[in-house]
């Protein structure tokens, strides 16, 4: 006896007619709302515009700055869902990035070609429309600044896996910069190349990044070199070039190479995370969370450092980060930089630094800035 075979019910012709009225219905319904974020960001985009022409010069770009700083703690607080409160972040970064480049198209120093991580970093903070300012070194981005060639610079200061960034700190001496802002970055390391993993005989890398994955890289890959060079981005631009060869870069870096990722996220500390420091010459305008950095020497005798500290104890400052540095040329002389919650025009931040400067051989206050969230 031939077995029957289930046959799926007919699907009517009413139906078919209703389900694809009903699609048509909401995509003219997307289509209006489309319309509808078209104009709205227009018209804030016009409000923006007669602010700058209302206020004093560059007063529209301070208060555009000051939208870039409130911006994701704001859309945090607004943003009911469904899309994910990066995803709308990004969205208004964006946003106010081609408002602010409508009043001024500004320049932006980073270390490094584009895709590496401080662009990357730069981009995170300030969207895409802005004039990129690659260059090869911290010391670099921090003389762009300063001669007027560049109006803000993206350096990194301190890295979780590596620690602080000594060349960023050295420049603070060098040269008279304020931090007006800060990017936490995660950085997820890729390995990315042309040929098969079993083909790679050299890796190349920036010194931090081949540390950062020193493990994974003896694992996965040990018969291969590693070669450092200047930068993730360059290394990825040298894999495309050379057969055998492979670059530890952003997936970005890969992407815009053309490069075929073999591998993602293959940092040996999956918390690695790269604070960058935005430098300008003004500090930010007050936010209501803000941090505070400071540089300073004490004399060299013992209890100096602990008497310092506990100023902003007595005061109820909060430390965030606190570092050493040796003076250059000098013996046993040491600069310490500090972190603090608060803006630098508050009571107590006030009342503690202006103690501070009494105790110190010198003291400079390296500006204050929003507490941004890490990027995710």
């Amino acid at each position: 006896m031939a077995k029957k075979v289930a046959q799926k019910p007919a699907v009517s012709k009413k139906a078919t007619v209703d389900l694809s009225s009903g699609i048509t219905k909401l995509q003219k319904e997307l289509r209006k709302a489309d319309a509808e974020i078209l104009k709205a960001i227009n018209r804030r985009t016009a409000l923006a515009q007669q602010i700058a022409e209302l206020g004093p010069p560059d007063s529209g770009l301070r208060l555009i700055e000051k939208d870039f700083q409130a911006n994701p703690a704001w859309t945090e607080r607004h943003n009911r869902g469904p899309l994910s409160d990066l995803t709308v972040r990004a969205v208004f970064r964006e946003l106010l990035s081609g408002c602010r480049s409508l009043l001024k198209k500004p320049r932006v120093a980073h270390l490094g070609p584009i895709y590496s991580y401080s662009h990357l970093a730069a981009i995170q903070r300030f969207g895409q429309s802005v004039e990129w300012v690659p260059v090869g070194t911290i010391a670099a981005v921090f003389e762009e600044v300063s001669c007027g060639h560049a109006d803000l610079g993206m350096v990194p200061i301190e890295n979780s896996t590596d620690g602080r960034i000594a060349d960023t700190l050295d420049m603070f001496t060098r040269l008279p910069m304020q931090i007006c802002g800060e990017v936490e970055l995660p950085i997820h390391h890729a390995l990315l190349a042309k040929c098969p993993r079993g083909e790679i005989r050299e890796v190349y890398s920036k010194p931090q990044a081949l540390s950062q994955c020193r493990d994974w890289l003896a694992k996965h890959v040990p018969a291969a070199r590693p070669v450092e060079v200047t930068s993730t981005s360059l290394a990825a631009e040298l894999a495309a070039e050379k057969a055998g060869t492979a670059a530890i870069a952003s997936l970005e870096a890969g992407a815009h190479f053309g490069l075929n990722t073999l591998a993602e996220q293959i940092e040996d500390n999956p918390d690695n995370v790269t604070r960058f420091s935005i430098i300008g010459k003004e500090t930010a305008e007050k936010t209501g969370n803000d941090k505070t950095a400071i540089m300073f020497q004490l004399e060299d005798r013992a209890g100096a450092l602990a008497e310092s500290l506990n100023i902003f104890k007595r005061n109820r400052v909060n430390l965030t980060w606190i570092e050493s540095f040796p003076i250059p040329g000098s013996k046993r002389a040491y600069l310490f930089f500090v972190e603090m919650e608060g803006h630098q025009s508050d009571l107590p931040v006030r009342r503690a630094t202006t103690a501070l400067a009494k105790k110190t051989l010198q003291m400079k206050t390296l500006g204050s800035f929003a507490a941004i969230p890490p990027v995710e």
